[in-house]
């Protein structure tokens, strides 16, 4: 059973998602703006939602207030390949450029043993990026990746967690796994200094990292698993929910932290039909809800 759509990761801003989704999509090739459509009433009160393409990886944004703050916990790679691409480190440099101004610097952009022109960033809103020139002759990966950086108490855990992830989504694939070898204090050896997997379409990063960070996972960047029914629901629900408090309107946080949203199509259909009636109905019907309940928001998208 494969997932009707990539997972989508989901960005909370305070009150800057519109801003932003424009932004991104005036960096990366292949961008748009899919929707923006207005949730009101909420605790949070009139909320921007957008849904935005960036060169072909689905994203969505939230305007919900300061409520959670981006961290490098989650970060996007973007991968700049020659194979693909003439020129490519040129356009490495401008969007190196672009999404640094008014941000900062996390690893200077420079050459590294795994790779002859990286670098890591915050951008203007504090979401991560690691821009990185791909070797041609290696394994091809998408143009972005979601990273997880595993620190703190969850240290030690990306090799774990990227079996677990695996053995819950259907279509997965264990790609590259590169151990932190002795000598990298206080990085312990075996730990993962690099590894990718696939879930279902979306590839995914995660790695390893034993410094004092004082940051990690929260609900800035949560990953939208679309769903075709209850049955699904029922079962990503089952496998990704950990925390119960945190569950409220399809969130959940997993064993690890990572925040996940669990909602069906329908949902997504009836949000972005273009009628505010249905709009606001659906989303009163979300709203005091954890698990999301299908016939419910189809109800309510009926005016039942």
């Amino acid at each position: 059973m494969s997932l009707a759509k990539p997972i989508t990761p989901h960005l909370w801003f305070d009150t800057q998602a519109r801003e932003a989704s424009q932004f991104y999509c005036s960096v990366f090739p292949d961008s748009r703006i899919d929707s923006i459509v207005t949730i009101r009433d909420t605790p949070s009160g009139d909320c921007d939602v957008a849904s935005f393409t960036l060169h072909g990886q689905p994203f969505m944004a939230i305007s919900a207030g300061p409520v959670f703050t981006f961290n490098p916990s989650v970060s996007f790679i973007v991968n700049f390949d020659p194979s693909r691409e003439a020129d490519v480190a040129a356009r490495l440099e401008r969007t190196w450029a672009t999404l640094v101004d008014g941000g900062k610097v996390l690893m200077p952009l420079d050459a590294y043993p795994f790779s002859k022109r990286y670098g890591w960033l915050q951008d203007r809103y504090g979401l991560s990026w690691q821009l990185i020139l791909a070797d041609p002759s290696g394994e091809r990966r998408p143009a972005i990746m979601p990273s997880l950086l595993f620190t703190g108490e969850v240290c030690g855990k990306a090799e774990e967690a990227g079996a677990f992830y695996r053995s819950v989504f259907d279509g997965s694939q264990a790609g590259q796994l590169a151990r932190y070898p002795e000598g990298m204090a206080p990085d312990q050896a075996g730990t993962v200094m690099y590894s990718d997997f696939r879930l279902d379409a979306t590839w995914f990063a995660a790695m390893d990292s034993a410094r004092e960070h004082g940051f990690g996972f929260n609900e800035a960047v949560s990953f939208l698993v679309h769903c075709r029914d209850q049955v699904e629901i029922d079962r990503y629900w089952a496998q990704l929910s950990s925390v119960p408090e945190s569950e409220q309107c399809g969130w959940c946080k997993d064993r690890y932290g990572v925040s996940w949203q669990i909602s069906p199509i329908v949902l997504d259909e009836l949000m972005t039909s273009g009628d505010q009636a249905v709009v606001d109905r659906v989303t009163q019907a979300f709203l005091d809800m954890k698990k999301l309940d299908v016939a419910a928001i189809e109800k309510a998208g009926r005016g039942g």
